[in-house]
């Protein structure tokens, strides 16, 4: 995915989780974040940050800002409805007869439903901006949320569906994800219930510019 236009700045503050002040060409902003997650590690005074102005009617804010440059000079993407459209954009390319994004299963939405022939997929789909030392991790704050899909996913498996809990790394040079259990051990929990029921666990590595994201390859367990 692409973004249609692109502002670099510099980050000054988060007063809150939906917005930031950021000093740009033409002087101090106050933008939406697209990432309600902590981005602690991210978001620090004087970092690079890119700005996309959706330019839609009626906005309390002119930019969203969607990538940052970590003090270890990689770029991460941190938009958090990019790891879904990269998703979908890969699943496009790979031959299913049928794709329904947000499909209904169980009391829960699941971000995609496929089908190839007379098999059946369930896809979840988390997005990790959370990484140390070449790792990432998720998640960066508690979900009880990502635990009940992956119940969903679990009780999927066992009534046929091939099913698969997917991590778009949103960040170059990490191929793996690991349940962050100091910040939500019940996540790890779920993660190893998971695996040990079959489902699969996917790590999408991808491609992060400031005004792109793209999955360059599947890595699995």
């Amino acid at each position: 995915m692409r973004y249609d236009n692109i502002t670099k700045a510099v980050f000054i503050s988060r007063p809150n989780r939906f917005i930031a002040e950021v000093e740009t060409g033409s002087g101090k902003e106050i933008v939406h974040v697209k990432n309600t997650g902590r981005c602690r590690e991210l978001l620090i005074p004087g970092s690079e940050v890119w700005l996309t102005a959706p330019g839609t009617p009626g906005r309390k804010t002119k930019y969203d800002l969607v990538t940052v440059r970590k003090n270890t000079g990689a770029l991460f993407n941190i938009d958090s409805q990019a790891p879904n459209k990269v998703t979908g954009e890969w699943l496009a390319e790979q031959a299913y007869d049928r794709i329904i994004p947000e499909y209904t299963y169980g009391s829960s939405r699941i971000d995609f439903y496929m089908e190839r022939g007379d098999a059946k997929f369930l896809m979840e789909v988390k997005g990790c901006t959370l990484e140390n030392g070449g790792i990432g991790y998720f998640p960066d704050a508690p979900t009880e949320r990502g635990v009940r899909h992956i119940r969903e996913l679990i009780s999927a498996k066992r009534e046929g569906y091939d099913t698969a809990l997917a991590f778009v790394i949103q960040t170059e040079g990490v191929r793996e994800v690991r349940p962050n259990t100091d910040t939500h051990p019940e996540f790890g929990e779920a993660v190893h219930e998971a695996r040990e029921a079959g489902v699969r666990i996917v790590f999408f590595t991808c491609r992060v510019e400031p005004d792109s994201i793209v999955i360059t390859e599947e890595n699995g367990e």
